[in-house]
Formats: structure tokens, C-alpha cells, sequence
């Protein structure tokens, strides 16, 4: 069963991340971890190349700094609050795995296209409260600025010439010339200047249609991500399920099977390569990236025989667990055949860590793009074309996964101007210094796999009322599963852009992005609703064609669309409490809700009160609500000036 991806606490990291808590700084320790690495990979790495900043990789970083000199400190600019994003797509069978807290020390540094970013958005919020002018000014014929710059431009005009009485002011020295795009004040050293002085006066606000336009621009480029990565099981799910019922159920449990013990498993120990990477990135070590990627790909496919070995075996222990005995054969030839793309798959989580470290984010994209449709065609052509029937769906699932990593290995090397300077060949150094990497990857896989167990328990359960309940299972499953691609990456946009605010010291802009964000996941979530709703008994006959199977899932439907509205809540609170660095708050709240509230009334209601699938799918909705309800209740109480406080703590420190 594809997986419902539920991000305990967070799953892709904003840019800026700031007031991260004490607690889980302490917990994790990942900037000592770190620095350990990088240190012992330095010290390897003096016989294989040179430690010195090449002229491409001075043109990447603001300044070069040398290891042990403190870097400049920009008190309140979004610069100085900057955390490289750094996350895992939902995969196309895996959870979203959460995201370890990183600190980056002051030799941090960011690239050149995220520098250029942030001071197009500092200088955007300069000009829309008037401190700078336009872009484009009109000019009268005597040659003064009309604009809504200021609210006389004679006034302007007059500053440029010294006053009345020929005198220089404050101002004088940064008006530039009134016909430039923004008055000739556009250099990023009067940015920042006038950035910095406006943060402090607080005269920085922003609009609402502003924060629309940002979090629009960040999440939509997102949900295509998500929805073309899911796609790639959904094309599994509509093909075989034309097949017949035990086949629709099979690959169910096959999906579901690989994601607790094998993709949830890649997903996990890969996240630590969100730290790494992204540290020896930030620190000038680019060669690093490449070693850190290289050895987690080692690990993985280390990880991989074990995996194997369950995979080969699954039938049999399947066959202890599912009452269903054709469905378990079917299942186990599932997980046989698709062995052969685990490599291809590890090695893909690996190097989209290794892309996103160095700021290349539409990398996954380009190869979803062509290998998401592709995917689809192979799953036709297997299955109905070549009539291999049911066998045909993984053997399309395994040559996918071996294009993933051959697809952004081909992007990387022709089409991306700085991805091969962070590579430098493979090196034995790639076997040695496991250690730092595995102390990180070890609670990001158990957060992931709690996450992924907790929505796949109803699979198993289902299982337990026949064949054609654990079909509708999978139906229902991957519906929502779908329906939260759209949510999900709203949250994200609202985490980043709410934790760049909060960096800046720019509270009352922060909670106007998260009422913006708060109106939009309404609004997505009443839309996915209504079409749930509206299409209950449509969308099922695009799966099966069981009479039986529609029906149950027609039924379901109503009470999916009715916690819509909550799902898509509980993914924008995450989201927000992500950008305040209070994820931890929401990690609590969904572990209670999920396993101490969900877990017991699915089961209590499916076959105590012998509600079977309608009780399974009543304790999500509830435990959904829940989250949804507590985590606005603690947002609306929040102390938002804290999370500032402690923006400007690390920025002091780390000046």
C-alpha cells in the first residue's frame, strides 16, 4: 500500500530555521557529531585533494572565510537567519522522514543563488513599505519621480540637492539617481544598510497578497514533486487493480510490507545526510558532499542484503500474519522481483540529499518529469501489452528505481553547472568513519518507521475481514494519500517562509504568512473534500472493477472528505511549528493522538463493535481532528516574540 507520508516533526526543514529547542539540541548533538566527521575526513583527505577553495568555489560563498575566523554577523537580516533546506520527497513508497536539527557553526556560509534570493525578497519588502523607490519610476517633465514612493516626490527631489539650504542629511548619501530601477538603490550593501535599520525601527510589514504570492511560489513547485514521486505506486494500484481483487489487495500488502521494512528504512538512515552534507556544504569542504553521499550509498546497500533476505522470504512470513493465503503468494512474488530496484532506490535517496545540499531543489523534479510518465507507460506495457499480468507491475516498479539515481547522475553531470565540483571520484576514504553517520541516521529511521507503522497497522487489520475489504483499504489509502500532496506542501512553504520571518526578527509578519497559510489550507482542504465527496462513486471504478470493492469504497468516502479539512489543518500547524522551532511540541501531540487515542479506537470500533473499515478509518479521523485542535489551540497561545528572542540569541552567538 502506497504510504500515507506523516511527518512527526517535519519533514522538509525550512530555509531559515531559528529558536530550534534546547531540548533536542541537547538530545541530538548533531553540530558535535558533525564537526567530528568533518574533522576525520579532513585529516583523511589531505593525500587526495587540496582543502583550499578553488575560484568556483569562491564565487559560490559570500566571502572565504578560514576555518577558525568567525564569519560576519547580519543582526536581523533573513541572511543571517538562513538554514539550507534540506528534505526527503515523500518517495514513492516511503515516508517522509523527519529532519534532524542541524546547527551550522559560523563558518556557514550560503550559496550564491540563495544569497541573490534573499536580497531580491529583502529588497521587495523594502519597496512595498516605501523605504526604497520602484523598480520602474515615472518621471514628469521636470524631471521628479511619480510614483508611491514617499508621498511627495518634490520632497525627494529636494533631499537629492542637499535641502533648501544646500545641506547633506541622513538620507542624502542613498537616494541615487531618481530615473534608475529603485533609485540606483538596489546594491546589496545599501540593502542591507537600509534592511537592517528598517528591521530595528520596525518599519518592515507585509500584505496579504504578498504572503499568497510567496507561499504559492514556494508550495506549488513542491506539490508537483510530491504528486509525480506517488505517483510512481499509484500506476501499480490502477493497473493491477483491473486485474482482479486478490491482486489489488496483494500489491496493497506488498507496498506496505517494503515500506515498514525496507523504502521507510533508506528514508531514515538518509537523513542524516540532511546534517552532513549540508555542514561540509556550508563549511567551503565541497568535496565533502560528495564523499558523505558516497558513503551513505556504501551503508545502504550494506543495509540492502538483510532487506533482501526478508523480501525473498516475505511469503512465508506473511503467511503467518494475513489469513489470505493467495494473497500472501501474491504479495511475496511482489517483494521477490522488486529486490532487484532496492539498489537503485537507496542509491536515489542518497543523491537527492547530495542535490539539495548544494541548493539544486528542481533536481528530483526533472527526473520525476520523465520518470513518473514513464513509469506509468512501462506499468501498461508489462502488464496488459506483454500480458505478463500481475508479475508485470514490479518488474516496472524495479527498472524504475534504477532509473531514479541514472536520471539525476545525467542531470548532475550535463545540466547542472556546480553539481559535479562537490564530486571527486570514488575513494576508500567512503568505507571508513561510519560512526557520525550512523549516530544520526539511527532516530531518524525510528521516527520514520513509527510514523509509517502507524498508518500501515490498519492495513494489516483490514486484511483480517477479507479480500475485498483489504482492496478498499488500499483504494481508500491511496486516495488520501493523494489528497495530502496538496496540504502537505502548503505546510512546507509556510515552514520556511514563517522561520525566514521569524530569523529576521519580524514577528507580526510571521503570523500574517500564517493566517495567509491558514486560509489556504481551508481552502484546500474543503476542495479536496467536496471532491471526495462528489466523485465517491466515480473515483473507485478508476481502481477496480469489483462491484463489491467500489461499493465499500463509496461508503468510506464521506467520512475521508469530512476530516479533509482537519488533515489539511494538522499539516499547516506542523508546518508553523516547524518555522518557530517548536516541532518537538508536535511530534508529542501526534504520537499521543496516533497510537494512545487512533490505534485503540480503530481497533475498539473495527472488531469490538464490528464496524470493521468504517471503525478503522474513525479513530484517523478523530486522532486528526485532535492534532488539528490542540496544535492551533498552542500556536493561538504562542509567545511568538520568544521564538525572535532566540533568532537573535544564535545570531549574537554565532556572530
Amino acid at each position: 500500500m502506497p504510504t500515507r507520508p506523516r511527518p512527526i516533526n517535519a519533514a522538509p526543514t525550512p530555509n531559515a530555521l531559528s529558536g530550534l529547542s534546547r531540548s533536542l539540541s541537547r538530545s541530538w548533538a548533531a553540530a558535535p557529531i558533525v564537526q567530528e566527521s568533518l574533522e576525520r575526513d579532513l585529516e583523511d583527505s589531505e593525500a587526495h585533494w587540496s582543502d583550499e577553495l578553488d575560484s568556483d568555489e569562491e564565487d559560490t560563498f559570500q566571502t572565504p572565510v578560514a576555518a577558525s575566523a568567525p564569519a560576519a554577523n547580519h543582526d536581523f537580516s533573513l541572511a543571517a537567519s538562513h538554514r539550507r533546506s534540506s528534505f526527503g520527497g515523500p518517495g514513492n513508497r516511503a515516508a517522509i522522514g523527519p529532519n534532524l536539527q542541524y546547527n551550522l557553526d559560523a563558518r556557514d556560509r550560503i550559496p550564491r543563488e540563495e544569497r541573490q534570493r534573499i536580497l531580491e525578497e529583502e529588497r521587495s519588502l523594502l519597496r512595498d513599505n516605501a523605504l526604497i523607490p520602484p523598480k520602474h519610476p515615472r518621471i514628469d517633465e521636470e524631471g521628479r519621480r511619480k510614483s508611491s514612493f514617499g508621498k511627495t516626490m518634490s520632497r525627494f527631489a529636494s533631499r537629492e540637492d542637499g535641502g533648501a539650504n544646500g545641506e547633506q542629511n541622513e538620507v542624502t548619501p542613498l537616494l541615487g539617481d531618481p530615473t534608475l530601477p529603485y533609485g540606483g538603490q538596489d546594491d546589496p550593501s545599501t540593502i542591507k544598510q537600509k534592511w537592517e535599520e528598517a528591521v530595528k525601527d520596525g518599519k518592515i510589514q507585509t500584505t496579504w497578497r504578498r504572503e499568497a504570492k510567496v507561499l504559492s511560489a514556494y508550495s506549488l513547485p513542491l506539490m508537483a514533486t510530491f504528486l509525480l514521486q506517488y505517483s510512481l505506486t499509484v500506476a501499480s494500484i490502477f493497473t493491477v487493480g483491473h486485474i482482479g481483487t486478490p491482486e489489488l489487495g496483494a500489491v496493497s500488502l506488498a507496498s506496505m510490507t517494503a515500506n515498514i521494512t525496507g523504502y521507510a528504512v533508506y528514508q531514515g538512515l538518509a537523513t542524516s545526510l540532511d546534517t552532513l552534507c549540508a555542514q561540509a556544504y556550508g563549511s567551503g569542504r565541497k568535496k565533502l558532499v560528495g564523499l558523505q553521499m558516497q558513503r551513505m550509498i556504501y551503508f545502504l546497500w550494506a543495509i540492502t542484503i538483510p532487506i533482501a533476505v526478508i523480501w525473498f522470504f516475505a511469503e512465508d512470513i506473511l503467511m503467518v500474519i494475513v489469513p489470505e493465503p493467495a494473497v500472501a503468494e501474491l504479495a511475496g512474488r511482489y517483494l521477490r522481483i522488486v529486490i532487484a530496484g532496492a539498489p537503485g532506490y537507496a542509491a536515489f535517496e542518497a543523491g537527492k540529499r547530495f542535490t539539495q545540499a548544494q541548493g539544486l531543489f528542481s533536481a528530483s523534479l526533472y527526473v520525476l518529469l520523465f520518470c513518473a510518465p514513464f513509469n506509468a507507460f512501462l506499468n501498461w506495457f508489462f502488464v496488459w501489452h506483454l500480458k505478463m499480468g500481475y508479475t508485470g507491475a514490479p518488474i516496472a516498479v524495479a527498472i524504475t528505481d534504477n532509473l531514479l539515481p541514472l536520471g539525476l547522475w545525467l542531470y548532475v553531470r550535463f545540466f547542472s553547472k556546480k553539481g559535479m565540483s562537490c564530486w571527486n571520484g570514488f575513494t576508500k576514504q567512503a568505507l571508513k568513519n561510519w560512526g557520525p553517520m550512523i549516530k544520526l541516521a539511527v532516530p531518524g529511521v525510528i521516527m520514520v518507521e513509527a510514523e509509517v507503522l502507524a498508518f500501515e497497522i490498519l492495513t494489516f487489520a483490514s486484511s483480517y475481514f477479507g479480500v475485498e475489504v483489504l482492496a478498499a483499504q488500499s483504494v481508500l489509502a491511496t486516495l488520501t494519500g493523494i489528497t495530502f500532496m496538496i496540504p502537505f506542501p502548503l505546510s512546507i512553504a509556510a515552514s520556511t517562509r514563517v522561520a525566514n520571518l521569524i530569523g529576521a526578527t519580524l514577528a507580526d509578519a510571521a503570523k500574517l504568512t500564517t493566517k495567509v497559510a491558514f486560509v489556504g489550507a481551508c481552502i484546500i482542504g474543503m476542495f479536496n473534500g467536496t471532491m471526495l465527496w462528489a466523485l465517491r462513486n466515480q473515483i473507485p471504478r478508476l481502481f477496480t472493477n469489483d462491484e463489491e470493492v467500489i461499493s465499500l469504497v463509496s461508503e468510506i468516502l464521506p467520512l475521508c472528505a469530512a476530516f479533509q479539512l482537519f488533515d489539511a489543518l494538522a499539516a499547516l500547524c506542523n508546518g508553523t511549528l516547524r518555522g518557530l522551532g517548536r516541532q518537538h511540541f508536535g511530534g508529542y501531540v501526534q504520537l499521543f493522538c496516533y497510537y494512545v487515542i487512533a490505534m485503540p479506537i480503530s481497533m475498539g470500533t473495527a472488531f469490538g463493535l464490528g464496524w470493521e473499515l468504517w471503525g478503522l478509518w474513525t479513530g484517523v479521523a478523530i486522532a486528526l481532528g485532535l492534532v488539528a485542535l490542540i496544535e492551533f489551540i498552542y500556536l493561538g497561545r504562542t509567545d511568538w516574540e520568544t521564538s525572535v528572542r532566540d533568532a537573535r540569541e544564535r545570531n549574537d552567538n554565532e556572530g
